[in-house]
């Protein structure tokens, strides 16, 4: 595959068959490790990580407030270290 000057690329179908990439959709790049990874916009991928990302906010959100104020930082660090 070649990239034009604009900078395009042109997806085999049977590629975009196999992501789920439909006609006219829009797509996310995104690098991991070091590679080039399109995936669908709308795709599975993209509600997975976006659930759990809302469950991650839920589950800050409810505990925001709870911890004891009155436990500094090196109290804190000693505890952890002592297990």
């Amino acid at each position: 595959m070649r990239v034009t000057s604009k900078g395009q690329v042109t997806i085999p179908r049977d590629l975009r068959e196999l992501a789920g990439i439909e006609l006219n959709s829009e797509v996310i790049f995104s690098v991991e490790d070091g590679k080039l990874v399109v995936s669908p916009k709308n795709g599975k991928r993209e509600m997975e990580d976006r659930q759990r990302l809302d469950r991650f906010m839920a589950t800050l959100k409810r505990l925001e407030g709870t911890g004891d104020q009155d436990i500094d930082a090196e109290a804190l660090m000693s505890m952890t270290r002592d297990r």
